[in-house]
């Protein structure tokens, strides 16, 4: 069975259109029709049905794509081993996040590493925690990095590193410069928050419930579905808001918004590292991976 072939129609099935898959893999539409009539014909059976412009993967088409994914990271794992023995790392690698990982953390980590092995290609497929770990089941990408615990006995989840939520100011806002505020003082400040399946958004309400603050006292004047929405936002001086230190690291050093601290508490939102449990690693992953250890906690000490 062609890999090339395979790889197609596993990336027919995964964008579910004949088009964006030919523009993905840089080929014509009818190249990767052709393909896929061929392996619909080797197999004797049909892969897809076509509904118009939409395309449905079939129950055989479902089976097969579980396989080819398999055929195809074996493949893979067996050019990276030879790459690893020959003293050059090589190949491709899939890995997902959630927003704020995915973001503001693995760039930097990805960058060093590629610089080590510069023929690599690292992919990042940014998502909710349940979407990376429903990716991760299904084989599509090798590791996750999730902001919450996962009730799924099929994942390993490894407490990896961790990010600071802070309370962010605008400029000229009257608690800048402050050295704290009570949580009492938020009650009556506008304030904008994540959308509500937001993970900074549930650990926020869980730590100032904890701390003896109800979020139900919060005036909140907008709510934003992305992190750089909410940076905007408190810019913008629609109002304050709790986020991501790590989102905000550099408009803090350019001094265009201003963390203050909550006199009775800090809030630290752990992030986990997520597989598929009994996984075997390929070659590449399993040297990000030693990368990502190491160069998370030599940066988890330095934000301490």
């Amino acid at each position: 069975m062609d890999i090339h072939r395979l790889m197609i129609f596993c990336k027919v099935t995964e964008l579910q259109s004949f088009t964006r898959a030919a523009e993905s893999l840089g080929l014509t539409q009818p190249t990767v029709s052709e393909h896929i009539r061929a392996l619909e014909e080797s197999l004797g059976e049909k892969l897809f049905d076509r509904l118009g412009r939409e395309i449905l993967t079939t129950p055989a088409g479902k089976v097969l794509y579980k396989y080819a994914r398999e055929m195809i990271q074996l493949r893979d794992k067996a050019v990276q081993a030879i790459g690893k023995f020959k003293g050059d790392l090589s190949g491709s690698l899939q890995l997902g996040a959630s927003t704020i990982p995915g973001a503001y953390m693995l760039p930097r980590l990805v960058g060093t590493f590629k610089a080590c092995y510069p023929s690599i290609q690292i992919t990042v497929k940014i998502g909710g925690s349940g979407e990376i770990v429903k990716k991760i089941l299904e084989g599509r990408v090798e590791f996750g990095i999730i902001g919450a615990k996962w009730d799924e006995k099929k994942i390993v989840l490894e407490q990896i590193c961790s990010d600071e939520l802070v309370l962010a100011v605008y400029k000229g806002h009257p608690w800048e410069g402050r050295e704290s505020v009570e949580l009492e003082e938020l009650a009556g400040e506008p304030f904008v928050l994540r959308e509500r399946s937001s993970g900074t958004r549930m650990v926020t309400a869980q730590e100032l419930e904890k701390a003896g603050f109800s979020p139900s006292l919060l005036n909140v004047v907008a709510e934003m579905g992305a992190t750089e929405a909410i940076r905007e936002a408190i810019k913008a001086r629609i109002g304050i808001s709790i986020v991501s230190r790590h989102a905000v690291r550099e408009d803090i050093e350019r001094g265009s918004l201003f963390a203050v601290p909550f006199k009775q508490m800090s809030i630290r939102r752990p992030f986990f590292l997520a597989q598929r449990k009994n996984r075997e690693l390929s070659p590449l992953c399993s040297a990000f991976l030693e990368h990502l250890r190491t160069e998370g906690d030599m940066e988890a000490r330095q934000d301490r």
